[in-house]
């Protein structure tokens, strides 16, 4: 079981160098990726005079945020692993490839990232609101939760299934290409619902800059608990423990 392999790790992990570095590259692709899908909607709101919630709106969406997410996973996988979320952190967690300190590493420089691009979004447009995700009209937050736990589970399956797991074969670029297309296909799935976060960090930013947190819980225990349920039963069925791929030997040693 997935269970055995958890670990906390050593406290001097959290300031080791190669930690940083990977916090660092962390930081960096989720503000790549939150600039660049949250931007996508604040442009699109611009030149249609507020009507991003349009079915144009939403293709936009799914476009902007699964190239930006393509090149965010691909400029940090050889460092960090690319894992620019939360939820992947803690399925990659649950699975134990990453230990808990690290991951908390990760998780502070992933929000640090979304919430600086919020923030230079914010000052580059002149002001305009990074809005914080919402429920759509008659979405109940249990709604909302399922929605959220079952894209993300996709997500973070797919994580595993073409970047984490050492039988992947030499799959090279298709990788952050299967990400991106799963999180663009969600987006056109629960976009109109939940506004299909699938990443804490992507929701922590605009809520944080635009001070709005109305069930803002929802966008990181649906999350939270899609990412754990992907781990626990991908390494439990499909992957027979052994020796891990390097890229993520690496996180957790």
């Amino acid at each position: 079981m997935p269970i055995r392999d958890i670990s906390v790790g050593r406290a001097e992990e959290a300031a080791h160098p190669e930690t940083l570095k990977q916090a660092l590259a962390e930081f960096i692709s989720t503000l790549i990726f939150v600039f660049a899908g949250e931007g996508s909607g604040m442009a699109f709101a611009k030149l249609t005079a507020g009507a991003a919630a349009t079915p144009a709106g939403l293709v936009a969406a799914s476009v902007a945020h699964a190239f930006a997410l393509f090149v965010a996973v691909s400029v940090g996988a050889n460092i960090s692993g690319g894992h620019v979320n939360p939820a992947v952190t803690f399925g990659a967690f649950i699975g134990g490839n990453i230990s808990l300190l690290r991951g908390i590493v990760y998780w502070i420089a992933q929000l640090a990232g979304s919430s600086v691009a919020c923030l230079l979004l914010k000052f580059a447009t002149g002001g305009l609101e990074t809005s914080a995700f919402a429920l759509s009209a008659d979405v109940t937050v249990w709604n909302a939760l399922v929605f959220e736990i079952v894209m993300t589970f996709g997500l973070v399956y797919t994580v595993y299934a073409t970047a984490i797991d050492h039988k992947r074969g030499n799959l090279g670029i298709i990788a952050p290409i299967a990400i991106g297309f799963i999180v663009g296909a969600n987006i056109l799935v629960g976009g109109a619902f939940t506004g299909a976060s699938m990443n804490p960090a992507v929701s922590f930013g605009p809520a944080l800059v635009s001070w709005t947190w109305n069930n803002h819980w929802v966008y990181w225990v649906g999350p939270l608990i899609g990412g754990g349920l992907a781990g626990v039963i991908y390494e439990t069925i499909f992957i027979h423990h052994e020796p891990a791929s390097a890229d993520y030997q690496r996180l957790s040693a």
